[in-house]
Protein backbone atom coordinates (compact mmCIF):
# COMPACT_ATOMS: atom_id res chain seq x y z
CA UNK A 1 0.00 0.00 0.00
CA UNK A 2 1.08 3.59 -0.62
CA UNK A 3 2.79 5.53 2.28
CA UNK A 4 1.25 8.55 1.79
CA UNK A 5 -2.57 6.37 1.41
CA UNK A 6 -1.97 4.35 4.59
CA UNK A 7 -1.01 7.97 6.57
CA UNK A 8 -4.06 9.61 5.22
CA UNK A 9 -5.96 6.49 6.67
CA UNK A 10 -4.91 6.55 9.67
CA UNK A 11 -5.53 10.17 10.15
CA UNK A 12 -9.17 9.62 9.36
CA UNK A 13 -10.16 6.57 12.27
CA UNK A 14 -7.89 8.78 14.65
CA UNK A 15 -10.16 11.73 14.01
CA UNK A 16 -13.54 10.02 13.70
CA UNK A 17 -12.82 7.69 17.63
CA UNK A 18 -12.18 11.30 18.73
CA UNK A 19 -15.30 12.46 17.23
CA UNK A 20 -17.49 9.37 18.59
CA UNK A 21 -15.75 9.95 22.58
CA UNK A 22 -17.18 13.41 22.15
CA UNK A 23 -20.32 12.77 21.00
CA UNK A 24 -20.66 10.07 23.88
CA UNK A 25 -19.75 13.08 26.21
CA UNK A 26 -16.17 11.92 26.97
CA UNK A 27 -14.14 14.46 25.26
CA UNK A 28 -11.08 15.17 26.23
CA UNK A 29 -8.11 16.72 25.23
CA UNK A 30 -7.63 20.02 23.02
CA UNK A 31 -11.81 19.95 23.17
CA UNK A 32 -13.40 22.27 25.66
CA UNK A 33 -17.49 21.63 25.93
CA UNK A 34 -18.95 24.54 27.97
CA UNK A 35 -21.52 23.11 30.43
CA UNK A 36 -24.07 24.70 32.78
CA UNK A 37 -23.68 23.28 36.65
CA UNK A 38 -27.37 24.10 37.98
CA UNK A 39 -26.67 23.79 42.08
CA UNK A 40 -30.87 23.15 42.75
CA UNK A 41 -32.21 24.19 45.53
CA UNK A 42 -34.24 22.20 47.71
CA UNK A 43 -36.81 24.69 48.57
CA UNK A 44 -36.91 26.24 45.15
CA UNK A 45 -40.03 26.08 43.14
CA UNK A 46 -39.52 23.93 40.08
CA UNK A 47 -38.71 25.98 37.10
CA UNK A 48 -38.68 25.13 33.29
CA UNK A 49 -35.67 26.88 31.14
CA UNK A 50 -36.22 27.79 27.80
CA UNK A 51 -32.68 28.75 25.58
CA UNK A 52 -34.87 30.29 22.96
CA UNK A 53 -36.78 33.65 22.90
CA UNK A 54 -39.53 34.13 25.00
CA UNK A 55 -41.93 36.74 24.28
CA UNK A 56 -43.63 38.01 27.92
CA UNK A 57 -46.44 40.06 29.00
CA UNK A 58 -47.33 42.31 32.02
CA UNK A 59 -50.59 41.79 33.53
CA UNK A 60 -52.26 45.09 33.66
CA UNK A 61 -55.45 46.59 35.05
CA UNK A 62 -57.62 48.10 32.05
CA UNK A 63 -61.14 50.01 32.30
CA UNK A 64 -63.47 46.71 30.82
CA UNK A 65 -67.30 46.20 30.31
CA UNK A 66 -67.62 42.46 30.86
CA UNK A 67 -69.93 41.64 27.55
CA UNK A 68 -72.16 38.86 26.75
CA UNK A 69 -73.29 37.76 22.74
CA UNK A 70 -76.80 36.21 22.18
CA UNK A 71 -79.15 35.59 19.78
CA UNK A 72 -83.25 35.74 19.28
CA UNK A 73 -86.37 36.61 16.84
CA UNK A 74 -88.13 40.07 16.21
CA UNK A 75 -91.50 39.47 18.20
CA UNK A 76 -94.85 41.32 18.00
CA UNK A 77 -95.90 42.65 21.53
CA UNK A 78 -98.64 40.84 22.49
CA UNK A 79 -100.15 44.34 23.95
CA UNK A 80 -100.37 45.38 20.34
CA UNK A 81 -102.10 43.14 18.84
CA UNK A 82 -106.01 43.82 18.63
CA UNK A 83 -108.68 41.28 17.66
CA UNK A 84 -111.49 42.67 15.76
CA UNK A 85 -114.75 40.67 16.85
CA UNK A 86 -118.40 41.99 15.40
CA UNK A 87 -120.51 41.62 18.92
CA UNK A 88 -123.38 40.54 16.14
CA UNK A 89 -124.05 38.21 13.38
CA UNK A 90 -124.33 39.38 9.78
CA UNK A 91 -123.14 39.01 6.20
CA UNK A 92 -120.09 41.06 4.38
CA UNK A 93 -121.45 43.36 1.75
CA UNK A 94 -117.95 45.44 1.05
CA UNK A 95 -114.55 44.08 2.14
CA UNK A 96 -112.08 46.87 2.02
CA UNK A 97 -109.33 45.15 4.43
CA UNK A 98 -109.33 42.40 1.38
CA UNK A 99 -105.59 41.16 1.60
CA UNK A 100 -103.08 39.88 4.36
CA UNK A 101 -100.51 42.54 5.89
CA UNK A 102 -102.81 45.58 4.50
CA UNK A 103 -101.53 48.52 6.78
CA UNK A 104 -104.20 50.21 8.31
CA UNK A 105 -105.05 53.55 10.23
CA UNK A 106 -107.01 54.19 13.57
CA UNK A 107 -110.69 54.65 11.73
CA UNK A 108 -109.92 53.05 8.56
CA UNK A 109 -112.95 51.76 7.41
CA UNK A 110 -112.19 47.40 7.55
CA UNK A 111 -115.48 45.92 6.23
CA UNK A 112 -119.67 46.76 5.29
CA UNK A 113 -121.99 44.58 6.73
CA UNK A 114 -125.52 44.04 7.04
CA UNK A 115 -127.13 42.65 10.62
CA UNK A 116 -130.67 42.24 10.92
CA UNK A 117 -129.79 42.42 14.49
CA UNK A 118 -128.27 46.06 14.05
CA UNK A 119 -130.84 47.14 11.49
CA UNK A 120 -133.63 46.66 13.94
CA UNK A 121 -131.70 48.40 17.13
CA UNK A 122 -131.39 51.24 15.11
CA UNK A 123 -134.91 51.40 13.80
CA UNK A 124 -135.36 51.45 17.98
CA UNK A 125 -133.16 54.49 18.58
CA UNK A 126 -134.75 55.85 15.53
CA UNK A 127 -138.53 55.51 16.73
CA UNK A 128 -137.73 56.73 20.11
CA UNK A 129 -136.10 59.69 18.61
CA UNK A 130 -139.51 60.42 17.05
CA UNK A 131 -141.33 59.68 20.47
CA UNK A 132 -139.29 61.55 22.61
CA UNK A 133 -139.71 64.70 20.35
CA UNK A 134 -143.36 64.15 21.00
CA UNK A 135 -143.37 63.17 24.76
CA UNK A 136 -140.12 63.18 26.36
CA UNK A 137 -139.13 59.72 27.18
CA UNK A 138 -135.04 60.28 28.03
CA UNK A 139 -134.61 57.13 29.65
CA UNK A 140 -136.04 54.97 26.73
CA UNK A 141 -133.92 57.12 24.58
CA UNK A 142 -130.76 56.56 26.61
CA UNK A 143 -132.02 52.74 26.51
CA UNK A 144 -132.32 52.47 22.51
CA UNK A 145 -128.79 54.56 22.30
CA UNK A 146 -126.95 52.01 24.84
CA UNK A 147 -128.12 49.20 22.82
CA UNK A 148 -126.21 50.35 19.77
CA UNK A 149 -123.22 51.07 21.28
CA UNK A 150 -123.05 47.50 23.32
CA UNK A 151 -123.45 46.31 19.47
CA UNK A 152 -120.34 48.05 18.55
CA UNK A 153 -121.96 50.36 16.16
CA UNK A 154 -119.37 53.04 15.60
CA UNK A 155 -120.33 56.86 17.47
CA UNK A 156 -120.48 58.50 13.85
CA UNK A 157 -123.50 55.93 12.86
CA UNK A 158 -125.34 56.82 16.00
CA UNK A 159 -125.47 60.49 15.11
CA UNK A 160 -126.01 60.48 11.95
CA UNK A 161 -129.21 58.88 12.92
CA UNK A 162 -130.13 61.40 14.84
CA UNK A 163 -129.14 64.44 12.48
CA UNK A 164 -130.54 62.55 9.49
CA UNK A 165 -133.36 60.96 11.17
CA UNK A 166 -132.90 57.91 8.81
CA UNK A 167 -131.42 54.21 10.30
CA UNK A 168 -129.19 52.78 7.33
CA UNK A 169 -129.27 49.25 6.88
CA UNK A 170 -125.48 49.15 6.45
CA UNK A 171 -123.16 48.98 9.72
CA UNK A 172 -119.45 49.88 8.33
CA UNK A 173 -116.77 47.80 11.04
CA UNK A 174 -113.81 50.73 11.43
CA UNK A 175 -110.50 49.24 12.42
CA UNK A 176 -110.02 50.20 15.96
CA UNK A 177 -106.02 50.67 16.36
CA UNK A 178 -103.50 51.94 13.64
CA UNK A 179 -101.23 48.94 12.50
CA UNK A 180 -101.04 46.15 9.69
CA UNK A 181 -103.42 42.91 9.31
CA UNK A 182 -101.99 39.78 10.37
CA UNK A 183 -105.15 37.45 10.47
CA UNK A 184 -108.06 37.86 8.11
CA UNK A 185 -111.11 35.52 8.40
CA UNK A 186 -113.59 36.63 5.94
CA UNK A 187 -114.04 37.24 2.51
CA UNK A 188 -116.51 39.41 0.25
CA UNK A 189 -119.85 37.99 0.99
CA UNK A 190 -118.92 35.72 4.08
CA UNK A 191 -121.24 35.47 7.09
CA UNK A 192 -120.28 35.55 10.48
CA UNK A 193 -121.10 35.58 14.15
CA UNK A 194 -120.67 37.13 17.54
CA UNK A 195 -117.84 34.34 18.16
CA UNK A 196 -115.75 34.81 15.08
CA UNK A 197 -112.31 37.14 15.00
CA UNK A 198 -112.91 39.27 11.70
CA UNK A 199 -109.39 40.27 11.28
CA UNK A 200 -106.30 40.89 14.08
CA UNK A 201 -104.58 44.04 13.48
CA UNK A 202 -100.75 44.67 15.23
CA UNK A 203 -98.89 47.47 15.55
CA UNK A 204 -95.31 47.37 15.40
CA UNK A 205 -94.11 50.95 16.53
CA UNK A 206 -92.57 48.71 19.35
CA UNK A 207 -91.65 45.08 18.84
CA UNK A 208 -89.86 42.62 21.56
CA UNK A 209 -86.88 40.94 20.77
CA UNK A 210 -86.85 37.75 22.46
CA UNK A 211 -83.57 36.03 22.96
CA UNK A 212 -81.68 32.74 24.50
CA UNK A 213 -79.30 32.56 27.08
CA UNK A 214 -78.33 29.38 28.11
CA UNK A 215 -78.89 28.47 32.17
CA UNK A 216 -75.17 29.03 32.94
CA UNK A 217 -75.34 32.73 32.02
CA UNK A 218 -78.25 33.41 33.89
CA UNK A 219 -75.92 34.28 37.21
CA UNK A 220 -73.95 36.86 35.71
CA UNK A 221 -76.68 37.98 33.70
CA UNK A 222 -78.12 40.58 36.75
CA UNK A 223 -74.92 42.93 36.12
CA UNK A 224 -75.62 43.48 32.50
CA UNK A 225 -77.29 46.72 31.56
CA UNK A 226 -76.65 48.35 28.05
CA UNK A 227 -78.07 46.31 25.18
CA UNK A 228 -77.67 47.08 21.93
CA UNK A 229 -79.34 45.24 18.66
CA UNK A 230 -77.93 44.01 15.48
CA UNK A 231 -79.99 42.85 12.07
CA UNK A 232 -78.22 41.25 9.67
CA UNK A 233 -79.02 44.02 6.41
CA UNK A 234 -79.55 47.06 8.48
CA UNK A 235 -76.93 49.37 9.42
CA UNK A 236 -78.55 50.58 12.12
CA UNK A 237 -78.07 49.58 15.91
CA UNK A 238 -80.97 49.55 17.73
CA UNK A 239 -80.93 49.87 21.96
CA UNK A 240 -83.37 47.83 23.77
CA UNK A 241 -84.39 47.37 27.24
CA UNK A 242 -84.52 44.32 29.31
CA UNK A 243 -88.46 43.81 29.96
CA UNK A 244 -88.16 40.08 31.38
CA UNK A 245 -86.90 36.62 31.90
CA UNK A 246 -89.34 34.11 31.58
CA UNK A 247 -89.81 31.86 34.39
CA UNK A 248 -89.22 28.71 32.83
CA UNK A 249 -86.18 26.90 31.03
CA UNK A 250 -86.16 25.00 27.98
CA UNK A 251 -85.78 20.92 29.36
CA UNK A 252 -84.09 19.98 25.34
CA UNK A 253 -82.06 23.15 25.16
CA UNK A 254 -81.23 24.28 28.68
CA UNK A 255 -81.99 28.05 27.52
CA UNK A 256 -84.21 30.34 28.92
CA UNK A 257 -86.14 33.53 26.81
CA UNK A 258 -84.70 37.31 27.75
CA UNK A 259 -87.85 39.69 26.22
CA UNK A 260 -86.68 43.18 25.60
CA UNK A 261 -88.02 46.29 24.56
CA UNK A 262 -87.79 47.98 21.16
CA UNK A 263 -88.78 50.97 19.19
CA UNK A 264 -89.79 50.44 16.25
CA UNK A 265 -91.33 53.83 14.60
CA UNK A 266 -89.12 53.79 12.22
CA UNK A 267 -90.67 50.55 10.86
CA UNK A 268 -87.28 48.87 10.06
CA UNK A 269 -87.93 45.43 12.51
CA UNK A 270 -90.15 43.58 11.28
CA UNK A 271 -91.29 39.99 13.09
CA UNK A 272 -89.17 37.25 12.27
CA UNK A 273 -86.37 38.74 12.11
CA UNK A 274 -82.82 37.09 13.54
CA UNK A 275 -81.11 39.61 15.85
CA UNK A 276 -77.67 39.54 17.38
CA UNK A 277 -77.80 40.52 20.80
CA UNK A 278 -74.58 42.59 22.48
CA UNK A 279 -74.99 42.90 26.42
CA UNK A 280 -72.70 44.56 28.38
CA UNK A 281 -72.15 45.98 31.95
CA UNK A 282 -70.74 49.63 33.91
CA UNK A 283 -67.38 49.56 33.02
CA UNK A 284 -64.73 48.72 35.76
CA UNK A 285 -61.50 48.36 36.43
CA UNK A 286 -60.06 44.41 35.84
CA UNK A 287 -56.44 42.83 36.46
CA UNK A 288 -56.36 40.85 33.39
CA UNK A 289 -54.05 38.57 30.79
CA UNK A 290 -54.03 37.58 27.36
CA UNK A 291 -56.03 34.54 27.02
CA UNK A 292 -53.14 33.08 25.40
CA UNK A 293 -51.03 33.67 28.34
CA UNK A 294 -53.12 30.79 30.22
CA UNK A 295 -53.80 27.28 29.87
CA UNK A 296 -55.70 24.74 31.60
CA UNK A 297 -54.70 21.00 33.18
CA UNK A 298 -56.22 18.81 35.11
CA UNK A 299 -59.20 21.95 35.67
CA UNK A 300 -56.46 24.24 36.79
CA UNK A 301 -55.17 27.48 34.97
CA UNK A 302 -51.51 28.06 34.91
CA UNK A 303 -49.23 31.13 33.73
CA UNK A 304 -45.69 30.36 33.51
CA UNK A 305 -44.43 33.36 35.63
CA UNK A 306 -41.19 35.01 34.82
CA UNK A 307 -38.40 34.58 37.35
CA UNK A 308 -35.35 36.24 38.61
CA UNK A 309 -33.18 33.85 36.33
CA UNK A 310 -33.32 34.86 32.61
CA UNK A 311 -34.48 32.12 30.58
CA UNK A 312 -36.86 30.30 33.68
CA UNK A 313 -39.94 30.23 33.60
CA UNK A 314 -41.75 29.11 36.75
CA UNK A 315 -45.76 27.15 36.31
CA UNK A 316 -47.93 29.00 38.43
CA UNK A 317 -51.67 28.18 39.15
CA UNK A 318 -53.95 30.85 38.92
CA UNK A 319 -57.75 31.99 38.95
CA UNK A 320 -59.19 33.61 36.52
CA UNK A 321 -62.63 34.11 34.44
CA UNK A 322 -63.19 34.98 31.20
CA UNK A 323 -63.62 38.96 29.96
CA UNK A 324 -63.97 38.90 26.38
CA UNK A 325 -62.35 37.05 23.42
CA UNK A 326 -59.42 38.88 24.10
CA UNK A 327 -58.45 38.97 27.78
CA UNK A 328 -59.42 36.70 30.84
CA UNK A 329 -59.87 38.25 34.45
CA UNK A 330 -57.34 37.49 36.82
CA UNK A 331 -59.00 37.00 40.27
CA UNK A 332 -56.22 35.34 42.09
CA UNK A 333 -52.69 34.44 41.53
CA UNK A 334 -50.98 37.33 39.94
CA UNK A 335 -50.63 41.29 40.78
CA UNK A 336 -49.99 44.16 38.34
CA UNK A 337 -46.59 44.41 36.65
CA UNK A 338 -46.12 40.60 37.34
CA UNK A 339 -44.31 39.37 33.73
CA UNK A 340 -46.40 36.08 32.05
CA UNK A 341 -45.06 34.29 29.15
CA UNK A 342 -47.75 35.70 26.31
CA UNK A 343 -48.18 31.71 25.02
CA UNK A 344 -48.50 29.39 27.31
CA UNK A 345 -48.83 26.18 25.23
CA UNK A 346 -45.13 27.25 23.72
CA UNK A 347 -44.41 25.96 27.06
CA UNK A 348 -45.59 22.74 27.12
CA UNK A 349 -42.33 20.51 26.76
CA UNK A 350 -42.75 17.41 27.80
CA UNK A 351 -39.80 17.21 30.40
CA UNK A 352 -41.92 19.48 32.17
CA UNK A 353 -44.96 17.17 31.80
CA UNK A 354 -42.86 14.02 32.40
CA UNK A 355 -41.22 15.14 35.95
CA UNK A 356 -44.82 16.79 37.11
CA UNK A 357 -44.01 20.28 37.34
CA UNK A 358 -46.77 21.40 36.35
Amino acid sequence: MNKYLMITLLTFITFAQAEMKCESGKCSGDKNIPSKNIQKDSNKKPTIEQLFNVTTVQVKEISAAPKQINYGYIVAQDSLKVDVFAWYSGFVTELYADTLYKKVKKGDALAKVYSPEVYKAKQDYLNSIHFNATRSSPAMLKSAKTKLQLLGVSQKEIDDIQKKRKANEYTTIYAPVSGWIFEKNINQGASFNSKMKLFQIINLNRVWLEAKLFQYELSKFNNLEDFNVNIKGLDKTFKAKKNLIYPMIDPKETTVTLRLNLDNTDGLLKPGMYAKLHASAKKSVKLVIPRTAAMRKSGIWYVFLATEFKGEYEPLAVELKPLDNKYFEITKGLVVGDKVVNNALFMMDSDAQINSIY
